[in-house]
């Protein structure tokens, strides 16, 4: 699909699971002072918004949560 999000049930239901993550991962950075989770919780629930697919929100999100897991292994 290349149009607009169509908020068929398959897309709510994703975007409500994908946000409560990134939902997690900000409250956890926020309580914690830890910036990467902030910022990677943000990003996660910011990009569910915007994103058409299903597949592809889970896929963003994904690649968002190895990006911040490669930043705190490098020692960010």
């Amino acid at each position: 699909m290349n149009g607009p999000v169509d908020f068929s049930p398959a897309w709510l239901l994703t975007s409500l699971l994908v946000s409560t993550v990134g939902l997690g991962f900000f409250l956890y950075g926020k309580k914690q002072t830890r910036i990467p989770q902030l910022v990677a919780g943000i990003v996660i629930m910011l990009e569910s918004t915007f994103v058409p697919s299903p597949a592809w929100m889970v896929a963003s999100a994904g690649l968002v949560l190895l990006a911040m897991w490669a930043l705190l292994r490098a020692g960010s």
